[in-house]
């Protein structure tokens, strides 16, 4: 058994009861990016597979909070960081429309930068390793506002809120003795809100460009924004 979080003090499937409920957030995200992709008319392949790796961060996270081994913080991280860099390229290909050479460098130098924080996992209760993650959100906020494109200011509040929400997984452990559930169910709530935030990046910036999917229900559909 792995025990990280405040949360946990047994090895029973339920003892952490609210850092694995709150992993619902997660599937409250992916179905209104379901829903706004479709009111926007952006549904494909690479968003319906974003869309269907916000549900996997879901599942794993809540399969780590109740089995709690090696194998499961796995199931939990990789969901995770996969979506981080399919995010980075899609956002680089069809946001700022950068050629796939250079695409495939901010892929390589984000995962270089994951990897080497990742070496720092007794640091902040291993809350380093989502540090680039944070500083990528940063500099393409700073980019889709100075570039006024559809949701202009969304990525940087996404920044922001990313910034607390590590903030509350970092001291989940300090806190034990005054909050017995400790601060980590914060993280997936806020985090649940950081992924709808910048995926309302992604679509409105891509959106009207593709006929309604036949899988997306009776919305009314929009005019692209971009």
């Amino acid at each position: 058994m792995l025990d990280l979080y405040c949360e946990r003090t047994s090895p029973d499937f339920w003892a952490e009861p609210v850092n694995a409920v709150t992993n619902l957030a997660f599937v409250l995200a992916a179905w209104m990016v379901w829903r706004l992709a479709c009111r926007e008319r952006s549904l494909d392949t690479g968003i319906i597979a974003l869309i269907g790796l916000i549900v996997a961060i879901s599942l794993g996270s809540f399969l780590f909070h109740t089995l709690a081994s090696k194998l499961t913080r796995w199931l939990d991280i990789l969901p995770i960081f996969i979506f981080q860099l399919l995010y980075l390229g899609l956002y680089c290909r069809r946001v700022i429309r950068l050629p796939v050479t250079p695409t495939c460098l901010s892929l390589l130098f984000f995962l270089l930068a994951a990897l080497g924080a990742s070496q720092f996992s007794t640091h902040l209760n291993g809350s380093l390793i989502y540090a680039p993650a944070w500083l990528v959100i940063v500099i393409l906020g700073w980019y889709h506002y100075r570039s006024e494109k559809a949701g202009r200011g969304l990525m940087l509040a996404a920044a922001g809120i990313l910034l607390i929400s590590i903030a509350l997984r970092s001291i989940d452990i300090s806190v034990c003795s005054r909050f017995e559930s400790g601060t980590h169910f914060l993280w997936h709530v806020f985090n649940a809100l950081v992924i709808y935030l910048v995926m309302q990046v992604l679509i409105l910036s891509i959106g009207g460009r593709l006929p309604v999917s036949k899988s997306c229900p009776a919305l009314p559909v929009t005019e692209s924004k971009v």
